[in-house]
């Protein structure tokens, strides 16, 4: 392995720098709300690649733009940001309802007694069916709140068990940007990262379940009664359907859409210009996901041609013998790059060509490169205390008038933590089936 230029690193240090640095200062510092999410992370990833065109001066200008142009062309990239606005569209199309639809819809059908493992189970339908754990999480916390308010379940409790559960979804989805953005980014087929994947959290969540139960067994509440429309959670399990078969991820996005479009006009729940402007909104949405996509894919580029990763991985592998020991650090990588950017799809991305390279050089298949780039950055991102899926979850808790803090909360936050364990016995223990 090539030795490396270990200052090619720099421009990843000068975002983390800013983005983290700026971010400990607005939320704990100058105790701004969501401090962290004011953080103009395109801005920051602008500078640094304004840093790493600074760097090499061997190369011109010219010739390093047209790096950032063959990082930024790439087939995986451009896949990765049309799924995202599709996905995004497809959520834009079945709103808010159809997810509470589903929430409701099983709290009626199973007894009060067992309400939160019922929370579990729907966060985590939802979250897989939507794709996205910040918005299971503003969509169930209230019901998790009017879960403990009627019963004598702690509420902690029932809003960790929620987080937890969205956490579930963000790994497995076929329409979650941190699936899109670790499949393309290691080049493998959602249905067979979906396969590995899930034989790591599945186990972890069926754990989850069983210690949700023994904790709450036998403990009464009163009824939890709410209307809800079964035809609006048709979109859902269509595009569960779709992908667990293995079809393309577009047909199976554009069924949703389609579906759930038809179910919306028929059911006189929006107008057509309604829908239309939910589905630009929707797909909007994942503008700076985007966005960032391609500058950390540019910014890549530039650091892969001024050595930078050919250091990292001279690092790990100094560190890590070994397959299993290239899982863990692997695992470990875009854990940190989670902690400093309190995002899991932007560590997924940073971590992507990094992890490629470990890939090919500790005999990694690419669908379990992107099994554990997506569950190493669900775990670390499910548990961070400044992470947006738990101001969001203790945000919505305090519109209802509930105070509660991250630590109240991280000591119910089972799912991740057992997800861990899991991901540790697969990687040390269980030999992958090629």
């Amino acid at each position: 392995m090539k030795k490396g230029n270990p200052i090619a690193l720099l421009p990843i240090g000068v975002f983390l720098v800013i983005y983290l640095g700026l971010g400990l200062l607005f939320e704990y510092g100058m105790k701004i709300p969501m401090g962290f999410y004011n953080i103009p992370i395109v801005i920051a990833f602008l500078v640094a690649i304004l840093v790493a065109c600074l760097q090499n001066k061997a190369l011109s200008f010219d010739k390093k733009l047209e790096i950032m142009g063959q990082g930024v062309g790439d087939k995986n990239i451009i896949t990765m940001l049309l799924i995202f606005l599709t996905a995004g569209a497809f959520v834009g199309v079945v709103g808010r309802s159809s997810a509470q639809s589903v929430a409701y819809f099983m709290l009626d059908i199973i007894p009060p007694q067992f309400a939160v493992a019922v929370l579990f189970v729907v966060a985590c339908f939802v979250s897989t069916a939507m794709g996205t754990s910040v918005g299971t999480i503003t969509l169930i916390t209230p019901i998790a709140v009017e879960v403990a308010n009627v019963s004598s379940f702690d509420v902690a409790l029932c809003v960790g068990t929620v987080v937890g559960g969205a956490m579930f979804g963000d790994n497995l989805s076929f329409i979650s940007d941190t699936t899109i953005a670790a499949c393309n980014g290691q080049g493998c087929a959602m249905k067979d990262k979906f396969k590995g994947n899930f034989w790591i959290a599945f186990p972890a969540a069926l754990a989850t379940l069983a210690l949700i139960l023994m904790m709450t067994l036998g403990k009464e509440t009163a009824p939890i009664t709410q209307s809800y429309n079964l035809v609006q959670i048709i979109p859902y399990v269509l595009v569960l359907i779709g992908g667990v078969a293995g079809i393309n991820v577009f047909v199976v996005l554009l069924v949703g859409i389609v579906s759930g479009a038809i179910i919306m006009l028929a059911t006189g729940q929006t107008a057509a210009t309604d829908l239309l402007a939910s589905m630009g909104s929707g797909a909007s949405g994942m503008f700076e996901t985007s966005m960032v996509a391609i500058l950390v894919a540019a910014m890549c580029g530039l650091i892969r041609v001024h050595g930078g990763f050919d250091a990292l991985l001279s690092f790990i592998q100094s560190l890590f013998k070994g397959r299993k020991g290239g899982q863990l650090g692997m695992g470990l990588l875009v854990g940190a790059m989670d902690i400093a950017t309190a995002n899991n799809t932007v560590a997924i991305v940073m971590a992507n060509p990094i992890a490629k390279e470990m890939s090919e050089e500790y005999g990694i298949s690419p669908k379990r490169a992107a099994c554990l780039l997506d569950t190493f950055s669900c775990i670390f991102q499910g548990v961070i205390p400044y992470g947006a899926q738990m101001l969001v979850a203790i945000s919505a808790a305090a519109e209802l008038g509930v105070t509660l803090s991250a630590f109240n909360i991280m000591q119910y936050l089972f799912y991740p933590y057992l997800l861990l364990v899991s991901s540790l016995i697969a990687i040390f223990l269980i030999k992958e089936k090629q």
